[in-house]
């Protein structure tokens, strides 16, 4: 794979799960990264420590993706201390479960603020920027499996990541001219800290391998791997487009 040196990757919500993996990546590459923690500067820290141990470069930025003003200065930080942003990766997310018929207005605004209003707004700071200046770049939404698939008393998280999806088509077309790319990732079931009450309990987890074709989760690093791929120059020709990494969950998948 071609590498990212010489380029600025702003990851948000890497300070923990699949966004440090990615941050931790395209360092490994040789980009310059920013890392975005909400409310955790422990794990910002620990994502910081992994990349300078490889010798890679990175700063820290505290911001909250649902708060525009939180966007703005996420790019302007970027420009001001690493001179540049050329890759953006909007990898925050949250979800609220509830049957549909009790999700609250709070959990609701919660979720699509996060995974559709942050990631608009952000891309929207990211690419002016990049207009003034003239600049090609890459955005790499991580989306996930239900921008497709339905997930039952999930309906905002699912809501959002449909929004995510038909704003990243869109976006292709519009941003096309300027030289800018803009796919998503998707992935399925992955190990992360987050999922570790599930993978230690063998009545959740098992149902969930057996939907599964290749029998297991997937890891942070694979995402991260094609987080890279895709920031990469050998996929310049490649926008508009969704990527599924599920082990096959999407075409096996069957409520239990």
């Amino acid at each position: 794979m071609a590498g990212l040196e010489g380029k600025v990757a702003v990851v948000t919500g890497s300070s923990s799960g699949i966004g440090q993996s990615i941050a931790i990546r395209l360092a490994g590459e040789g980009a310059a990264v920013v890392i975005d923690f909400r409310g955790h500067r422990d794990g910002a820290e620990e994502t910081q420590q992994k990349i300078a141990a490889s010798s890679g470069r990175s700063i820290i930025v505290q911001a909250d993706v649902s708060r525009v003003v939180d966007t703005q200065n996420l790019i302007d930080q970027a420009w001001q201390q690493l001179g540049g942003c050329d890759i953006l990766v909007n990898n925050a997310g949250i979800e609220k479960g509830s049957d549909f018929w009790d999700t609250p207005e709070a959990d609701y605004d919660a979720v699509l603020a996060v995974n559709l209003k942050g990631p608009f707004f952000l891309t929207q700071a990211f690419v002016r920027k990049l207009r003034d200046a003239k600049k090609s770049g890459r955005v790499i939404n991580i989306s996930s499996v239900h921008e497709d698939m339905v997930f039952p008393h999930f309906a905002t998280y699912c809501a959002s990541k449909g929004g995510i999806r038909m704003l990243m088509r869109d976006l292709a077309v519009e941003l096309g001219p300027l030289g800018i790319t803009v796919n998503n990732v998707a992935p399925g079931a992955i190990a992360t800290p987050i999922n570790q009450a599930m993978m230690s309990d063998p009545a959740k987890l098992n149902p969930l391998l057996r939907n599964i074709p290749l029998g297991r989760l997937g890891t942070r690093e694979e995402v991260a791997g094609l987080v890279a791929y895709l920031a990469s120059e050998e996929a310049a020709y490649i926008t508009g487009s969704t990527f599924v990494i599920d082990g096959g969950l999407m075409r096996n998948y069957h409520e239990q």
